[in-house]
């Protein structure tokens, strides 16, 4: 099957549609386009029982464009999805055949279960061993769903929607909160979180992750996998509950769209996780769109490691020596002893794109290098390990601390571990020095890592390791482990 034909995805959502193309079938789902327009198909549909009337022609209009989108991109295949507002309408089945009727496609109604699933899938394909429950908000319905070992468990769909949930109290916040913990009282497996991790999912627990980075002055302003424990997230998040419409509009960096829910979805947050009592909360930015593109993967993809499989195709794409990553992670392995493999995976990781910015500017080099693995769509990284991975490439070109750039990722990173991403580093930039980069280069040599001395051994007389330039190298990585450098002729 083609790996690299795009996988379009119509999502028809309560409050809004939207297109998204992945880039075909890899491990992580990078979107080549993603455009969304907000329809509000759930408007008034608890009032009315039919989808907003207002709402619906906007929606051919843009489900029209979309197919047009991503037939002219030569997708392999378009997925077009419909949840809540659709389920529930009962004008939902003729709109859908309108749609079918207009585009040519066929529209894929989905139940609170497939909801759900899919929005579990979204994580699990971020986070392969998400262990907890997951909660999912749209405008027109919450899911939840426990996942442990890469199974679903327990489930649950109700109507309590953003839109829906607006519709209902009317603005009276007593009156939401009556109906969230009515709600939520029916659901009969929230122990199942308890102590675990709480994934929430959708855009307006985004927006909401987003202002709590913002007024917390967070270090890291990254989305995804942004984690507060329990206590600190029901204090931060009943503070936004309680925010009036006033103090809100004050507010930099979310959209003025979602603003006016912001109150409600911190409020329903907050009861979940009070209910839930897990031990923190997860934001992920992976959710049943990404759920649909990674059930669609060979399983032989799916089994891959995302962090890994994302760093091998940057290091192919770099095309300079790809191959070397794995050779450096053996070579340097003798300078861990008693690693343990969370530790390996994410030392792989720095290996394989250790060479990858080969082509910025020197001058620029090592900021260059930390900024964009700091902020690249890696999967299955919590923000201490994006810190320490970014500061890693950061120390393969550089050796200096004091520069601005980095001092957000020192703040997340206790003392051992800032000295073992140097470490890391230090030993990046010997070994390219050594085989500029080449593989089959290092397999010739072997480091040593003693009580008092660092060894490095090469080949007698070969005038390949006759350098002055990975001598002071050397000198450094011994530095960081608190060693002095010998090398030994074998």
């Amino acid at each position: 099957m083609p790996q690299h034909h795009p996988i379009g995805i119509i999502d028809i959502g309560s409050n809004t549609v939207r297109l998204v193309v992945f880039g075909g079938r890899n491990r992580t789902p990078l979107p080549l386009f993603n455009e969304k327009s907000t329809c509000a198909l759930g408007a008034g549909l608890e009032s009315s029982g039919r989808l907003n009337p207002d709402g619906v022609p906007q929606a051919l209009a843009a489900i029209q464009r979309f197919v047009m989108l991503a037939r002219a991109m030569e997708v392999e295949r378009l997925d077009v999805l419909a949840t809540a507002a659709c389920r529930d309408a009962t004008d939902g089945r003729a709109f859908m055949d309108e749609i079918e009727r207009r585009c040519g496609v066929r529209v894929n109604l989905l139940s609170g279960e497939d909801e759900a699933k899919r929005a579990a899938l979204g994580v699990l394909c971020s986070i392969p061993d998400a262990d907890g429950m997951v909660a999912d908000v749209g405008g027109g319905s919450l899911e939840l769903i426990t996942v442990k070992g890469r199974r679903f468990g327990c489930f649950a769909t109700m109507p309590l929607g953003l839109l829906r949930l607006s519709e209902y109290s009317a603005g009276d916040r007593d009156k939401a909160l009556a109906i969230i913990e009515k709600r939520l009282e029916a659901v009969d497996f929230m122990e199942e979180g308890r102590g675990r991790h709480l994934y929430a999912v959708g855009g307006a627990w985004r927006a909401l992750a987003r202002m709590l980075i913002d007024q917390m002055n967070y270090p890291l302003h990254v989305l995804d996998n942004f984690t507060l424990p329990r206590a600190e997230a029901e204090n931060l998040i009943g503070l936004v509950a309680r925010q009036s419409r006033k103090s809100l509009d004050k507010v930099q960096g979310v959209s003025k769209k979602r603003l006016p829910m912001l109150p409600l979805a911190a409020l329903l947050l907050e009861r979940l996780l009070q209910r839930v009592q897990p031990d923190a909360v997860v934001f992920s930015v992976y959710g049943m769109r990404e759920g649909q593109f990674y059930a669609s993967l060979p399983d032989a993809v799916k089994e891959q490691d995302p962090l890994l499989a994302s760093a091998a195709k940057l290091a192919e794409a770099a095309g300079r020596f790809p191959a070397h990553g794995h050779e450096l992670l053996d070579w340097m392995t003798p300078l861990f002893p008693d690693e343990p493999p969370a530790l390996k995976r994410l030392r792989h990781a720095a290996c394989l794109l250790g060479d990858i910015f080969w082509n910025e500017h020197p001058d620029f080099r090592a900021e260059q290098a930390f900024l964009r693995v700091l902020r690249l769509p890696f999967m299955g990284l919590d923000h201490h390990e994006r810190a320490g991975l970014a500061l890693a490439l950061y120390y393969r070109y550089a050796a200096d601390e004091n520069s601005e750039a980095i001092r957000p990722a020192h703040a997340l990173l206790d003392d051992d571990r800032i000295r073992r991403v140097r470490t890391i580093g230090a030993a990046l930039r010997l070994g390219h020095t050594m085989s500029g980069g080449v593989a089959g280069i290092l397999s010739r040599t072997r480091l040593t890592r003693g009580e008092r001395v660092l060894m490095l051994g090469v080949p007698a007389g070969d005038p390949l390791f006759n350098s002055e330039a990975y001598t002071r190298r050397l000198d450094r990585l011994a530095q960081e482990l608190d060693l002095t450098a010998q090398i030994a002729q074998v």
